[in-house]
Protein backbone atom coordinates (compact mmCIF):
# COMPACT_ATOMS: atom_id res chain seq x y z
CA UNK A 1 0.00 0.00 0.00
CA UNK A 2 1.48 3.49 -0.78
CA UNK A 3 -0.48 6.78 -0.01
CA UNK A 4 -1.58 9.06 -1.96
CA UNK A 5 -0.53 13.15 -0.39
CA UNK A 6 -3.45 14.19 -1.48
CA UNK A 7 -5.94 11.32 0.02
CA UNK A 8 -4.20 11.58 3.07
CA UNK A 9 -4.34 15.22 3.33
CA UNK A 10 -8.25 15.25 3.70
CA UNK A 11 -8.58 10.99 4.40
CA UNK A 12 -5.79 10.32 5.80
CA UNK A 13 -6.91 6.50 4.28
CA UNK A 14 -4.07 4.30 2.16
CA UNK A 15 -4.15 3.99 -1.18
CA UNK A 16 -3.32 0.69 -2.87
CA UNK A 17 -1.49 0.48 -6.16
CA UNK A 18 -2.55 -2.13 -8.30
CA UNK A 19 0.33 -3.09 -11.34
CA UNK A 20 -1.30 -2.54 -14.44
CA UNK A 21 -0.59 -2.56 -18.22
CA UNK A 22 1.44 0.44 -18.95
CA UNK A 23 -0.84 2.78 -21.87
CA UNK A 24 0.46 4.84 -24.71
CA UNK A 25 -0.44 8.53 -23.77
CA UNK A 26 -2.43 10.70 -25.85
CA UNK A 27 -0.36 13.83 -26.26
CA UNK A 28 -0.27 14.77 -29.40
CA UNK A 29 -2.57 17.22 -30.91
CA UNK A 30 -4.54 17.11 -34.27
CA UNK A 31 -3.20 18.47 -36.91
CA UNK A 32 -5.38 21.25 -37.58
CA UNK A 33 -3.51 22.92 -34.37
CA UNK A 34 -1.52 25.87 -35.10
CA UNK A 35 1.42 26.64 -32.85
CA UNK A 36 2.74 30.34 -32.39
CA UNK A 37 4.84 32.41 -29.25
CA UNK A 38 2.82 35.23 -28.35
CA UNK A 39 4.45 37.90 -26.22
CA UNK A 40 2.54 39.13 -23.24
CA UNK A 41 3.25 40.41 -19.80
CA UNK A 42 7.19 40.74 -20.71
CA UNK A 43 7.78 37.03 -21.74
CA UNK A 44 6.39 34.75 -24.11
CA UNK A 45 4.20 31.62 -24.05
CA UNK A 46 4.03 28.62 -26.70
CA UNK A 47 0.42 28.31 -27.29
CA UNK A 48 -1.55 26.05 -29.60
CA UNK A 49 -4.87 27.03 -30.84
CA UNK A 50 -7.66 25.02 -32.95
CA UNK A 51 -10.87 24.73 -33.79
CA UNK A 52 -13.62 27.12 -34.44
CA UNK A 53 -15.96 29.05 -32.00
CA UNK A 54 -16.72 30.10 -28.37
CA UNK A 55 -13.38 30.34 -27.33
CA UNK A 56 -12.26 27.83 -24.35
CA UNK A 57 -8.91 28.17 -22.60
CA UNK A 58 -6.72 25.01 -20.70
CA UNK A 59 -4.09 25.93 -18.36
CA UNK A 60 -2.20 22.89 -17.25
CA UNK A 61 -0.29 22.16 -14.06
CA UNK A 62 3.27 21.07 -12.87
CA UNK A 63 4.80 17.91 -13.54
CA UNK A 64 3.43 18.40 -17.54
CA UNK A 65 2.50 21.31 -20.06
CA UNK A 66 -0.16 21.99 -22.01
CA UNK A 67 0.13 18.88 -24.11
CA UNK A 68 -1.25 17.34 -21.45
CA UNK A 69 -5.12 18.38 -22.61
CA UNK A 70 -4.39 16.88 -26.07
CA UNK A 71 -7.69 14.60 -25.74
CA UNK A 72 -10.25 17.18 -24.30
CA UNK A 73 -8.79 19.77 -26.99
CA UNK A 74 -9.33 16.84 -29.68
CA UNK A 75 -13.20 17.13 -28.47
CA UNK A 76 -13.92 20.21 -27.64
CA UNK A 77 -12.14 22.06 -31.04
CA UNK A 78 -15.38 20.45 -32.82
CA UNK A 79 -17.22 23.73 -31.74
CA UNK A 80 -14.75 25.74 -29.57
CA UNK A 81 -11.75 27.64 -30.73
CA UNK A 82 -9.55 26.00 -28.12
CA UNK A 83 -6.93 27.54 -26.42
CA UNK A 84 -3.42 25.68 -24.78
CA UNK A 85 -0.54 27.36 -23.57
CA UNK A 86 2.18 26.59 -21.63
CA UNK A 87 2.57 27.85 -18.31
CA UNK A 88 5.32 31.00 -17.77
CA UNK A 89 8.81 29.04 -17.32
CA UNK A 90 7.24 25.68 -18.52
CA UNK A 91 7.30 23.21 -21.87
CA UNK A 92 8.05 25.87 -24.93
CA UNK A 93 7.45 28.69 -22.95
CA UNK A 94 10.02 31.44 -22.46
CA UNK A 95 11.88 31.35 -19.35
CA UNK A 96 11.96 34.56 -17.38
CA UNK A 97 13.76 34.77 -14.21
CA UNK A 98 11.24 36.35 -12.46
CA UNK A 99 7.09 36.73 -12.26
CA UNK A 100 6.40 33.16 -11.28
CA UNK A 101 3.89 34.50 -8.75
CA UNK A 102 0.52 33.67 -10.01
CA UNK A 103 -1.23 36.95 -10.12
CA UNK A 104 1.43 38.02 -12.32
CA UNK A 105 0.32 34.42 -14.43
CA UNK A 106 -3.00 36.09 -14.28
CA UNK A 107 -1.74 38.56 -16.38
CA UNK A 108 0.16 36.46 -18.97
CA UNK A 109 -3.09 34.97 -19.42
CA UNK A 110 -5.20 38.30 -20.19
CA UNK A 111 -2.54 39.60 -22.22
CA UNK A 112 -2.13 36.58 -24.18
CA UNK A 113 -5.96 36.83 -25.19
CA UNK A 114 -5.47 40.03 -25.85
CA UNK A 115 -2.55 39.48 -28.76
CA UNK A 116 -5.11 37.04 -29.90
CA UNK A 117 -8.02 38.92 -30.02
CA UNK A 118 -10.21 37.01 -27.82
CA UNK A 119 -12.32 38.25 -25.17
CA UNK A 120 -14.53 35.72 -23.31
CA UNK A 121 -13.50 32.44 -22.50
CA UNK A 122 -14.48 29.20 -20.63
CA UNK A 123 -11.70 28.23 -18.16
CA UNK A 124 -10.26 24.70 -18.20
CA UNK A 125 -7.58 24.34 -14.94
CA UNK A 126 -5.83 21.67 -13.71
CA UNK A 127 -2.99 21.54 -10.62
CA UNK A 128 -1.33 24.73 -10.91
CA UNK A 129 -2.96 26.03 -13.67
CA UNK A 130 -6.14 26.02 -10.97
CA UNK A 131 -3.88 28.77 -9.06
CA UNK A 132 -3.29 30.67 -12.60
CA UNK A 133 -6.90 30.39 -13.45
CA UNK A 134 -8.31 31.71 -10.08
CA UNK A 135 -5.81 34.47 -10.47
CA UNK A 136 -6.83 35.38 -14.23
CA UNK A 137 -10.22 34.76 -13.34
CA UNK A 138 -10.36 37.48 -10.19
CA UNK A 139 -8.83 39.99 -12.21
CA UNK A 140 -10.74 39.56 -15.00
CA UNK A 141 -14.32 38.41 -13.80
CA UNK A 142 -16.19 39.99 -16.89
CA UNK A 143 -14.20 37.52 -18.84
CA UNK A 144 -14.88 34.38 -18.21
CA UNK A 145 -18.01 32.74 -18.64
CA UNK A 146 -17.60 29.22 -16.75
CA UNK A 147 -14.72 27.81 -14.65
CA UNK A 148 -13.92 24.23 -14.13
CA UNK A 149 -11.07 23.43 -11.87
CA UNK A 150 -9.50 20.04 -11.33
CA UNK A 151 -7.64 18.32 -7.91
CA UNK A 152 -5.84 20.96 -6.44
CA UNK A 153 -5.66 23.80 -3.95
CA UNK A 154 -5.77 27.16 -3.94
CA UNK A 155 -3.05 29.07 -1.57
CA UNK A 156 -4.65 31.24 1.24
CA UNK A 157 -8.12 29.87 0.22
CA UNK A 158 -9.55 27.20 2.41
CA UNK A 159 -8.26 24.56 4.42
CA UNK A 160 -4.42 26.16 2.92
CA UNK A 161 -2.83 25.99 6.31
CA UNK A 162 -3.57 22.60 6.86
CA UNK A 163 -2.55 21.51 3.33
CA UNK A 164 0.99 23.40 4.21
CA UNK A 165 1.48 20.81 6.94
CA UNK A 166 1.08 17.41 5.24
CA UNK A 167 4.80 16.17 5.17
CA UNK A 168 3.85 14.64 2.03
CA UNK A 169 3.81 18.20 0.50
CA UNK A 170 7.64 18.58 0.98
CA UNK A 171 7.68 19.27 -2.67
CA UNK A 172 6.07 22.76 -2.26
CA UNK A 173 9.82 23.95 0.24
CA UNK A 174 11.62 22.41 -2.31
CA UNK A 175 14.10 24.54 -4.14
CA UNK A 176 17.20 26.51 -4.18
CA UNK A 177 20.29 26.27 -6.13
CA UNK A 178 21.36 23.27 -3.67
CA UNK A 179 18.05 21.70 -4.87
CA UNK A 180 18.67 22.29 -8.31
CA UNK A 181 21.66 20.30 -8.07
CA UNK A 182 20.45 17.64 -6.36
CA UNK A 183 18.21 16.81 -9.11
CA UNK A 184 19.94 18.09 -12.21
CA UNK A 185 20.74 14.99 -14.26
CA UNK A 186 17.45 12.95 -12.08
CA UNK A 187 14.78 15.40 -12.92
CA UNK A 188 12.67 12.03 -14.65
CA UNK A 189 13.95 10.66 -10.84
CA UNK A 190 11.91 13.40 -9.60
CA UNK A 191 9.17 13.65 -11.57
CA UNK A 192 8.32 9.94 -11.37
CA UNK A 193 7.74 10.69 -7.40
CA UNK A 194 4.55 12.96 -8.53
CA UNK A 195 3.19 10.87 -11.52
CA UNK A 196 3.61 7.62 -8.95
CA UNK A 197 2.34 8.84 -5.35
CA UNK A 198 -0.76 11.26 -6.86
CA UNK A 199 -2.12 8.00 -9.12
CA UNK A 200 -4.68 5.82 -8.57
CA UNK A 201 -2.81 3.72 -10.99
CA UNK A 202 0.96 5.19 -11.84
CA UNK A 203 1.05 2.62 -14.90
CA UNK A 204 -1.66 5.01 -16.28
CA UNK A 205 0.52 7.72 -16.22
CA UNK A 206 2.49 5.98 -18.93
CA UNK A 207 6.19 5.33 -20.11
CA UNK A 208 5.92 7.27 -23.12
CA UNK A 209 4.60 10.41 -21.15
CA UNK A 210 6.92 10.21 -18.69
CA UNK A 211 9.75 10.33 -21.28
CA UNK A 212 8.04 13.12 -22.69
CA UNK A 213 7.58 15.45 -20.06
CA UNK A 214 10.65 14.68 -18.66
CA UNK A 215 12.96 15.69 -21.26
CA UNK A 216 10.75 18.80 -21.33
CA UNK A 217 11.77 19.47 -17.63
CA UNK A 218 15.53 19.15 -17.94
CA UNK A 219 15.96 21.28 -20.61
CA UNK A 220 18.11 24.01 -19.21
CA UNK A 221 15.97 26.65 -16.81
CA UNK A 222 13.31 24.41 -16.48
CA UNK A 223 13.64 22.82 -13.21
CA UNK A 224 14.61 26.90 -12.24
CA UNK A 225 11.20 27.74 -13.50
CA UNK A 226 9.26 24.80 -11.67
CA UNK A 227 10.62 25.08 -8.61
CA UNK A 228 9.68 29.33 -8.61
CA UNK A 229 6.25 27.84 -9.34
CA UNK A 230 6.17 26.15 -5.90
CA UNK A 231 8.36 28.72 -3.96
CA UNK A 232 5.86 31.70 -5.16
CA UNK A 233 3.31 29.81 -3.05
CA UNK A 234 3.64 32.81 0.16
CA UNK A 235 2.77 35.57 -2.34
CA UNK A 236 -0.18 33.54 -3.71
CA UNK A 237 -1.41 33.16 -0.65
CA UNK A 238 -1.24 36.79 0.04
CA UNK A 239 -2.67 37.42 -3.32
CA UNK A 240 -5.35 35.19 -3.36
CA UNK A 241 -6.84 36.58 0.30
CA UNK A 242 -6.92 39.94 -1.44
CA UNK A 243 -8.82 38.46 -4.50
CA UNK A 244 -11.64 37.35 -1.83
CA UNK A 245 -11.79 39.95 -0.15
CA UNK A 246 -13.33 41.98 -3.35
CA UNK A 247 -15.96 39.34 -3.20
CA UNK A 248 -16.46 35.40 -4.64
CA UNK A 249 -16.42 35.00 -8.08
CA UNK A 250 -20.04 35.28 -9.50
CA UNK A 251 -19.56 33.01 -12.93
CA UNK A 252 -20.43 29.18 -12.26
CA UNK A 253 -17.82 26.93 -11.19
CA UNK A 254 -17.33 23.16 -11.64
CA UNK A 255 -14.98 21.76 -9.77
CA UNK A 256 -13.56 18.07 -10.02
CA UNK A 257 -11.61 16.04 -7.76
CA UNK A 258 -10.10 12.76 -8.33
CA UNK A 259 -12.06 9.88 -6.10
CA UNK A 260 -8.78 8.63 -4.63
CA UNK A 261 -7.61 12.06 -4.17
CA UNK A 262 -9.14 15.46 -3.40
CA UNK A 263 -12.69 14.05 -4.43
CA UNK A 264 -15.49 16.56 -3.09
CA UNK A 265 -12.86 18.05 -0.95
CA UNK A 266 -12.35 20.20 -4.33
CA UNK A 267 -15.90 21.90 -4.39
CA UNK A 268 -15.18 22.51 -0.61
CA UNK A 269 -11.96 24.38 -1.09
CA UNK A 270 -13.87 26.59 -4.35
CA UNK A 271 -17.34 27.45 -2.07
CA UNK A 272 -14.88 29.41 -0.28
CA UNK A 273 -14.00 31.42 -3.79
CA UNK A 274 -17.41 31.35 -5.71
CA UNK A 275 -20.44 31.48 -5.08
CA UNK A 276 -21.82 29.16 -7.82
CA UNK A 277 -20.14 25.80 -7.38
CA UNK A 278 -21.17 22.31 -8.79
CA UNK A 279 -19.05 19.16 -7.62
CA UNK A 280 -17.49 16.45 -9.95
CA UNK A 281 -16.00 13.47 -8.68
CA UNK A 282 -14.09 11.44 -11.07
CA UNK A 283 -14.11 7.42 -10.07
CA UNK A 284 -11.04 5.63 -9.84
CA UNK A 285 -8.78 8.43 -10.73
CA UNK A 286 -6.04 10.19 -9.03
CA UNK A 287 -4.73 13.80 -9.06
CA UNK A 288 -3.56 12.58 -12.91
CA UNK A 289 -7.29 12.98 -14.17
CA UNK A 290 -6.80 13.18 -18.03
CA UNK A 291 -4.21 10.42 -17.39
CA UNK A 292 -6.05 8.04 -15.42
CA UNK A 293 -9.67 8.57 -16.72
CA UNK A 294 -9.62 10.51 -19.73
CA UNK A 295 -12.91 9.43 -21.10
CA UNK A 296 -14.68 10.33 -18.20
CA UNK A 297 -12.92 13.56 -17.44
CA UNK A 298 -13.57 14.69 -21.02
CA UNK A 299 -17.53 13.85 -20.57
CA UNK A 300 -17.29 16.04 -17.03
CA UNK A 301 -15.98 18.85 -19.21
CA UNK A 302 -17.99 18.66 -21.95
CA UNK A 303 -21.40 18.36 -19.85
CA UNK A 304 -20.48 21.07 -18.28
CA UNK A 305 -19.84 23.67 -20.93
CA UNK A 306 -22.44 22.30 -22.54
CA UNK A 307 -24.70 23.64 -19.68
CA UNK A 308 -26.01 19.85 -18.77
CA UNK A 309 -24.40 20.04 -15.26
Amino acid sequence: MKPSAFLAIFAGLALAMTPAPALAQDFIFPAAFKTQEVPTNGTALHVRIGGKGPAVLLLHGYGETGDMWAPLARDLMRDHTVIVPDLRGVGLSARPDTGYDKKTQGADMAGMLDALKIDKVDLVTHDIGNMVGYAFAAQNRARVKRFILMDAPLPGVGPWEEILKNPLLWHFRFGGPDMERLVAGRERIYLDRFWNEFSATPAKFSEASRQHYAKLYAAPGAMHAGFAQFAAFDQDAIDDKAFLAQGKLTMPVLAIGGEKSFGPTMATVMRFAASEVSQGVIPNSGHWLMEEQPEATVRMVRDFLDGKR
